[in-house]
């Protein structure tokens, strides 16, 4: 993560999961019961109408779920439900694309639901911060994207493309010597992914925190936003949905009108404004979730809000926190009971 934008990496989760998913651990029943994972926790599927994403029966909420009920602790338990009950992102890693899109895109398909995928693996990523990684090389890349794409098949998948790769194009971060080669990365990636028929891709355009879209419209359009179904916002930051969608309406003027989606994960108290500013994103206290996800979003351009940051991992190792990616079950508490 790199000053007010995302903290973020899934370093292995992603493939724990997929494991899960492969042996068919956490699949879902038509019906939206759980076919797997721990039954006592008893994760459902949301209303296909209005939310048509996959929930995952074994994610690490559930899980939190089921510790606190083996500890008698029910009223924290009823807390975490409410990330458990809701679709989040599956992020997928490094070492084993193929396998985990696959994974998760056919648990979601037996559920009859879509897949919500974040892609997050762009060469000198996160400028050597939090989050830092990445694939070795473009080659490196281009193969991994691959590899995804062939994981995700004809089934139904919604794809949030490089969290942070524009931006730190825009900002400096990254150094000149990478633009070239990341731009076409990025731009090579949409057309890769949407070869496949049901896939949707929206790449991550930053939050309305950051910057106006008059320094973000051209770098996007370098990036291959053209060939994309639209761009993302907000993602893994604390901005209002008011915001975030005045933000995207503007970029999208510029941008050949393209849809947008909103991460709404944990933007239900707004952004934190005390302390450091260079780390007010990074696991601030006081937030709380934000609106469920939902394709039901009242403005035909906002074509969802998602939880594309999974609520109740760590930013980074600040503010008392694990390592980026963790889960933090005190941050994932204190986010429910702030909830509205």
């Amino acid at each position: 993560m790199y000053g007010s934008y995302v903290g973020r990496a899934r370093r292995g989760a992603a493939a724990a999961g997929a494991a899960l998913l492969l042996a068919g651990c956490s699949s879902s029943d038509g019906d939206g019961s759980a076919g797997g994972g721990d039954n006592r926790a008893s994760i459902a599927q949301q209303p296909k109408g209005t939310d048509p994403f996959w929930v995952n029966p074994d994610g690490k909420a559930a899980r939190q779920i089921a510790s606190y009920l083996d500890e008698g602790d029910d009223k924290n338990a009823e807390l975490i439900r409410k990330i458990a009950e809701q679709p989040v992102g599956e992020w997928i890693g490094p070492d084993n694309p193929e396998a985990e899109a696959k994974g998760f895109t056919e648990a979601a398909q037996k559920a009859d639901r879509d897949a919500l995928l974040v892609l997050y693996n762009i060469p000198h990523r996160d400028c050597g911060q939090f989050s830092k990684g990445g694939a070795a090389d473009g080659n490196a890349y281009r193969e991994w994207v691959d590899k995804v794409a062939k994981g995700i098949g004809d089934r139904r998948a919604t794809v949030v493309l490089e969290p942070d790769a524009v931006l730190h194009l825009v900002d400096g971060c990254t150094p000149d010597e990478f633009h070239e080669e990341r731009y076409d990365l990025l731009k090579g990636a949409i057309e890769r992914l949407k070869q496949q028929p049901a896939t949707k891709v929206y790449l991550d355009a930053g939050n309305a925190g950051w910057s106006q879209p008059d320094s973000l419209f051209e770098p996007l359009q370098w990036a291959g936003i053209a060939n994309a179904d639209g761009f993302a916002v907000n993602v893994s930051n604390f901005q209002t949905t008011d915001a975030s969608e005045d933000f995207g309406k503007r970029l999208s003027a510029k941008v050949g009108n393209k849809h947008f989606v909103i991460d709404t994960s944990r933007n239900g108290n707004g952004p934190y404004t005390e302390g450091d500013p260079k780390e007010n994103w990074c696991n601030p206290p006081g937030r709380a979730l934000g609106e469920p996800p939902t394709t039901k979003t009242g403005d035909p351009i906002v074509d969802a809000y998602l939880w594309v940051k999974r609520p109740g991992e760590s930013d980074g190792d600040c503010k008392g926190g694990p390592k980026a990616g963790d889960w933090y079950p005190e941050y994932a508490l204190e986010l429910a009971r702030n909830t509205k």
